[in-house]
């Protein structure tokens, strides 16, 4: 679920952080930088894990701003294909259910990826599944514990296509990570059948 990735990059230290350590300053402002940001094919950064390498810092013209030059582990979370999860059912509809962890709400499980003899109550806005026909439906309800399978992920570039204001709001109201998950097989789904 979650992986160390290693990353190089510039940070840049304000003035009013210079009398922080300097392994702390640098330390907020790769937190800062990165920290609840998706870096695209490589997942969600969480916080630093370490830092590996530091240069001397070299203050900018004009900002009185240190620029200094790291190498370091990020913690990131990133599921792989197969991992089971545990979540809260956030929306239910038509198309499936809508899933949150603690810190991530992009999880989309789909109604083909539901155990068979799961129907749509509209009524409730909720999926029903028909385990024994002879017993009461049993409920995927709102704010329930779920377990799924993490089957497929996504990415989209949430940069614009052009300057176009149309283009722009699109490229804002996609998430650019998304996961898709399933609940088909035994021991999946809302997490009191189970217990």
């Amino acid at each position: 679920m979650f992986i160390l990735t290693k990353i190089a990059d510039l940070v840049q230290i304000r003035p009013d952080q210079f009398e922080k350590p300097s392994n702390i300053a640098i330390e907020d402002a790769i937190n800062s930088k990165y920290s609840n940001r998706v870096i695209q094919k490589i997942g969600l950064c969480i916080c630093m894990y370490d830092l590996l390498w530091a240069s001397e810092g070299l203050i900018g013209h004009g900002s009185g701003m240190v620029n200094v030059n790291v190498e370091f582990r990020m913690m990131v979370f990133r599921p792989f294909k197969g991992e089971v999860m545990f979540g809260r059912i956030t929306e239910a509809n038509e198309t499936g259910i809508t899933i949150r962890t603690d810190f991530f709400e992009d999880i989309f499980v789909s109604f083909k990826e539901l155990p068979e003899n799961t129907l749509y109550n509209a009524n409730e806005k909720a999926w029903t599944w028909v385990f024994d026909p002879d017993s009461d439906p049993m409920y995927y309800d709102n704010n329930e514990m779920v377990r799924f399978q993490v089957i497929d992920e996504s990415w989209h570039d949430q940069r614009p296509d052009n300057s176009d204001q149309e283009a722009m709001d699109l490229a804002k109201k996609s998430s650019p990570y998304h996961i898709e998950g399933s609940m088909m097989k035994e021991g999946l789904g809302v997490c009191l059948w189970w217990e």
